[in-house]
């Protein structure tokens, strides 16, 4: 079966709409899954062969990076690597550990010296190259959705998370500056993603939450991330883009917040911690879930129990629209290939509206 993208059907999933099918959704395939699917390698270079995999695979978008970190791990390609690589490189030149750059092992800005030594002109720098590139590639009915964000994961990263905590406290002011300084370049990033018009949408990945609840306060995300966010959100409003959010963790504490700041998607609405039939009972009015098959199914279970539990989501959360199906966080290389064939041929097979299972 040839599968022709359509954004109006992710559309309708977001505007609490049943259309033709329930729609797909991830913000991330890893390249070797791609790359099982066509029979040929994918890379992170290759924009044709992205955008083939996505649209034959059965996708309505394309997810491309613009923000100074990738979603997943920090690698050595993303933007704020490079910067600090450069920064650390330049003051210790004789430094070859790469764990001296990477946030994942080194944290910044302990500070308010750090904050303003801080090499944030060329943070700022946003390369929007494959942004640009991508739109001759698309075909028709296929749009992009910018993948943005990590304002709040960013900055506790980029203090490191203990210091993070206490200055939170001790030095709220300083907390307060360095998440400024991150969600401004984010956020003037928008006005040139909004002039592109086959962008349909931005993705603001950004880890809120533990399993067992919010990393911090609720009231200390309200008054330093959320505000941010819902800027993010009326921008985006405001030029006909929707917006999306991914976190992992238990958000219950935070959903009337989320919807609050104006999110039009939470994703994936972790399979670890939540019950995504519950949630959709009593947010589903209000906001579009997409998952939420989850990765340790991906990577273990049999064919059975992953076509059990796309049947299982598809009719308990995708009658009344506002519903896409995919994984629990995104689909990982370590993903059994078999299985991510399956939660999508699940999907397009018994994912018809209405819902028949």
């Amino acid at each position: 079966m040839e599968l022709k993208p359509d954004f109006n059907r992710f559309l309708a999933a977001v505007r609490h709409q049943e259309t033709d099918r329930v729609p797909l959704g991830e913000i991330l395939i890893d390249y070797s899954i791609q790359s099982q699917f066509l029979g040929r390698k994918v890379t992170a270079e290759d924009l044709s062969s992205q955008v083939e995999f996505w649209s034959k695979a059965g996708y309505d978008f394309v997810p491309i990076t613009v923000s100074m970190m990738s979603p997943g791990k920090v690698t050595e390609e993303s933007k704020i690597t490079r910067v600090l690589k450069e920064m650390v490189l330049r003051e210790k030149p004789r430094t070859t550990d790469p764990k001296a750059w990477n946030l994942e092992f080194t944290s910044f800005i302990h500070e308010r010296p750090d904050l303003e030594k801080f090499p944030w002109e060329a943070a700022a720098e946003i390369d929007f190259t494959h942004l640009r590139a991508v739109k001759g590639l698309l075909p028709p009915g296929m749009k992009v959705i910018a993948i943005s964000g990590k304002i709040f994961t960013l900055t506790w990263m980029l203090m490191g998370f203990n210091n993070f905590g206490l200055k939170l406290v001790m030095d709220e002011s300083l907390v307060a500056e360095v998440f400024e300084r991150v969600a401004t370049i984010q956020f003037k990033a928008l006005e040139t993603i909004f002039g592109m018009d086959h962008v349909a949408g931005v993705w603001a990945v950004d880890d809120i939450a533990f399993g067992t609840g919010p990393m911090i306060s609720p009231a200390a995300l309200k008054k330093h991330v959320f505000h941010w966010y819902q800027k993010v959100a009326n921008k985006c409003h405001d030029n006909n883009r929707i917006f999306l959010m991914h976190s992992d963790g238990d958000l219950s504490l935070l959903m009337e917040d989320l919807i609050a700041m104006g999110l039009d998607v939470i994703q994936p609405v972790d399979p670890s911690c939540m019950d995504i039939a519950k949630v959709k009972k009593q947010f589903g009015d209000r906001i579009c879930l997409i998952g939420n098959v989850s990765n340790e199914l991906l990577r273990s279970a049999s064919i059975q129990e992953i076509e059990a539990r796309v049947k299982e989501l598809l009719r308990e959360v995708a009658p009344g629209g506002g519903f896409c199906l995919g994984s629990g966080n995104s689909v990982p290389a370590w993903a059994k290939f078999e299985n991510y064939m399956v939660m999508r041929e699940g999907t397009l097979k018994y994912g018809t509206y209405p819902i028949r299972i």
